[in-house]
């Protein structure tokens, strides 16, 4: 199966409109966040290789090669139109305000030189004061978000057809909760760490009962960032199916997540895993083998530890952060944390 034929779909539970999300999705975070020649040259492969679902970032700052790389493939023929691919952006936290959010999804428009998103994400339950930008955050800067406006701006970017639909990044059951409260357009998608040593079990089902598609994100454990670590690529288990299965450990994890009904996005700029990440289609895990994946210690990778802080912010620990939803319980014991996207 190519990737254009590859899609997890969801239906709107406020519009009945079924939203199609290409798999995989090329992920564009590369720490430290700049835009270079490599990262278009990254996704002009992609899409000629049939890539259709890229995942970009204010806070990225990958949105302006991201808009180059479009215009040329459209210019060179890889692809027919804007309508045949599907963008990702989000809202960074310091543009997470009421008054901000339409001059934010305009500024982005700008950058990718496109007149709508496919999907637009708040990328975390938190806010920014006005302007501040740095990376890292800086904690004396951490606001709590006025969750009900500022999705009410959202909703508002997509009445105006300036997204196709709207969605969120890093929120737990808890969160999704109290936005859909108040919410008139529900949330469409929820963007999050998931990998074999992370499986967002309870999150998966919640959002599933909802109606909520999610998307992972490190997908491969992010190793090589401030915010990932080794762990999945050095997963003895996943290790030993790879081997048996005569693929690469990224292609089981890509695998895995398919096949538990997510979307995914992977991010690579080097050309032969791109092509080696489109590689999950013909073929499948064993019961057996997706037996021993369920049984691998759960811990999250990504905490996210800039947005906590006693003194400043919403969140005055992990678990006010995640909601303990940070590791699990396996056969008696506390599985712990080690420790942003």
């Amino acid at each position: 199966m190519g990737t254009r034929l590859a899609r997890v779909e969801g239906v709107s539970s406020s519009t009945g409109k079924t939203i199609k999300i290409p798999v995989p999705g090329l992920g564009t975070a590369a720490y430290p966040f700049v835009a270079s020649q490599t990262a278009k040259e990254a996704i002009l492969n992609a899409i000629q290789l049939g890539y259709r679902h890229f995942d970009t970032a204010a806070v990225y700052q990958t949105e302006p090669v991201l808009g180059e790389a479009i215009a040329e493939a459209l210019s060179l023929g890889l692809v027919k139109s804007r309508d045949e691919l599907f963008v990702t952006s989000k809202l960074w936290c310091p543009d997470a305000h009421p008054h901000l959010v339409l001059p934010a999804i305009h500024k982005t428009l700008k950058n990718l030189g496109l007149e709508y998103l496919d999907l637009y994400l708040i990328h975390y339950p938190v806010s920014l004061e006005p302007g501040s930008y740095d990376i890292p955050v800086r904690k004396e800067h951490l606001l709590p978000m006025d969750l009900k406006s500022v999705w009410e701006a959202m909703e508002e970017c997509q009445k105006l057809g300036l997204t196709k639909s709207i969605g969120v990044s890093n929120f737990t059951c808890k969160k999704i909760d109290m936005l859909l409260a108040t919410a008139k357009i529900p949330p469409a998608v929820n963007q999050v760490e998931m990998n074999p040593l992370w499986q967002q079990n309870r999150l998966r089902e919640f959002c599933e009962r909802k109606g909520i598609i999610i998307t992972a994100y490190s997908p491969l454990g992010a190793k090589g960032t401030p915010w990932g670590s080794d762990g999945v690529m050095e997963c003895e288990t996943l290790k030993q199916i790879a081997e048996a299965k005569g693929k690469t450990l990224a292609q089981v994890c890509l695998r895995w997540a398919y096949e538990q009904g997510v979307s995914v996005v992977v991010k690579s700029f080097n050309k032969e895993r791109i092509k080696e990440n489109m590689d999950i289609f013909d073929w499948e895990l064993l019961p057996e083998e997706l037996d021993k994946i369920d049984r691998i210690p759960q811990k999250r990778g990504c905490l996210s530890t800039d947005f906590v802080s006693e003194h400043h912010g919403p969140f005055k620990s992990l678990e006010e952060l995640w909601d303990g939803e940070f590791s699990i319980v396996l056969d008696g014991a506390r599985a712990g944390p080690d420790g942003f996207f």
